[in-house]
């Protein structure tokens, strides 16, 4: 379908982002919207939340999946945060599940989740999955909302492959423009893709996956 059809069809686009608290998430929507701002906060019955009542609830440890995440500048845009899933337990992964499978029963197409975003950072901590991971892949019902995975901190996999570039012989500067692709095609390879699209383990495997790099600087590729 044209983009220009999809704004047509839906006015604003539900997505639910899920991953851990270091995965990049809140910097990955502000890309989207193209804004430095952080987001209001509104509750389900369409109430702004005061920024100090929000912070209260996080130190408390309280969150609801049902507020809304909007950014001034790009109201389209309506985000879900999964915050707390990533800690694994059945509670939280009982919250997501009952959230996913309520919202894709809505009447109303602008209450339904349109799409699913899993955010797994790359660098050295999360090279392998997490326990909430792994029970969402192989275990989370999502119906039919597609489920994108967001590969954050991709760059984090380059320092490997600019060192073994340079240990062939290659250039610092051929090097690192060569990097990415390198490590594009090294990660396809990998167990974190074969887990991820084992449709075996997995219940429903993610629709596909995108690689995040951040910003890379490398003194010695400079």
């Amino acid at each position: 379908m044209d983009p220009s059809e999809l704004r047509e069809k839906f006015k604003r686009f539900r997505i639910l982002i899920i991953g851990r608290a270091n995965a990049g998430k809140t910097t990955i929507l502000q890309r989207v919207c193209k804004t430095r701002e952080n987001p209001e906060i509104y509750n389900s019955a369409g109430e702004k939340i005061d920024s100090t009542v929000l912070m209260a609830s996080r130190e408390r440890g309280v969150h609801d999946i049902e507020n809304e995440m909007v950014f001034r500048n790009n109201p389209g845009f309506i985000f879900h945060d999964s915050r707390g899933f990533e800690a694994g337990g059945q509670p939280e992964f009982d919250k997501v599940q009952a959230f996913i499978a309520s919202r894709s029963k809505e009447k109303r197409l602008k209450d339904r989740i349109h799409v699913i975003w899993y955010c797994i950072p790359m660098d050295e901590d999360g090279r392998s999955f997490t326990e909430a991971e792994v029970k969402f892949f192989s275990q989370c019902d999502t119906g039919s909302i597609p489920v994108i995975v967001l590969f954050t901190k991709f760059d984090a996999l380059y320092d490997d492959e600019f060192a073994g570039l340079i240990s062939r012989g290659v250039s610092r500067k051929d090097a690192k423009a060569l990097v990415p692709q390198h490590a594009k095609e090294a990660f396809a390879n990998g167990p974190q893709l074969k887990l991820l699209y084992n449709r075996k383990g997995n219940h429903r495997p993610p629709r596909c996956h995108i690689c995040l790099p951040g910003k890379w600087t490398n003194s010695r590729a400079a």
